[in-house]
């Protein structure tokens, strides 16, 4: 169950680091390690920031850690939030490219070494792909995301299509950059950061990943979520009002249309 797997490097074998923050996620987080001990791409690094879980969660890391090196676990003294989980990661990461995967979304098996050849073969610092989303008990569902082959600033102010499982970033073409700390959508205004700064996301067409929909997840309930987006335009953008309302209407727009769309399906 254990050993280490998958032993295809790429040119230069660069290191990846996979940062993956966990609170109380005892029912997957061993699926989720799986899914990366299960990469074709073998030279990676687990870094899993647990925060403050009630639960057995830190029992199965460490049970993970003891067996494989790669993974490493960092304990948070305070609950912190996600925003502060993956800082801590990045933080204590040594690889030049970053990948996200919470911990209860799974990647299938040659995620890391299609991305990376990807992002080579473009000589591109900020990538995604598409991914397809999942019930709590991993039963796929007909709702497959989009991966456009770029998108910058603009395009993700009217809608996000960036999974955060599905990313991976270059930092020595971007340098570092902390996500900020706001309880949820911190993701999103980090690729905002990197899009603001000029460094385009390229989608590779391939579905990737799986996100696992969690019936009591923040971002499960529709009405907080707009509530954050609108936050995202006019506290942390600093967008106009009018420019927040057109932004906003283009992702109402499109959040309903998917909803339709994943409600049919």
């Amino acid at each position: 169950m254990f050993e280490k797997r998958g032993e295809k490097l790429l040119a230069n074998d660069p290191l990846i680091s996979v940062i993956t923050p966990a609170y109380n996620a005892e029912r997957f987080i061993g699926e989720t390690i799986e899914s990366v001990l299960c990469q074709t791409y073998s030279n990676w690094e687990m870094i899993i920031v647990d925060d403050c879980s009630t639960d057995r969660t830190v029992a199965y890391i460490q049970e993970y850690a003891k067996k494989d090196s790669r993974i490493k676990l960092i304990q948070l003294k305070t609950n912190s939030g996600s925003a502060i989980a993956r800082n801590t990661a990045m933080e204590n990461a040594s690889g030049r490219y970053i990948a996200f995967l919470d911990s209860d979304d799974l990647w299938y098996p040659e995620k890391l070494e299609r991305q990376l050849r990807f992002m080579q073969e473009k000589d591109i610092a900020f990538s995604f792909t598409k991914y397809i989303r999942m019930e709590e008990d991993g039963t796929l569902k007909d709702a497959i995301s989009r991966a456009p082959e770029s998108v910058g600033y603009e395009d993700l102010l009217k809608h996000c299509v960036i999974g955060c499982l599905t990313v991976m970033i270059d930092r020595e073409k971007t340098g570092y950059h902390e996500m900020i700390n706001i309880r949820t959508r911190q993701d999103y205004a980090y690729w905002l950061t990197l899009t603001k700064m000029g460094f385009r996301a390229y989608g590779l067409p391939e579905v990737l990943a799986k996100y696992r929909n969690v019936g009591n997840s923040i971002s499960s309930n529709k009405v907080k979520a707009a509530k954050r987006q609108w936050y995202v335009y006019r506290k942390i953008e600093k967008q106009p009002l009018i420019k927040s309302i057109w932004y906003f209407m283009h992702y109402a727009s499109i959040g309903i249309r998917n909803l339709i769309k994943f409600k049919i399906s």
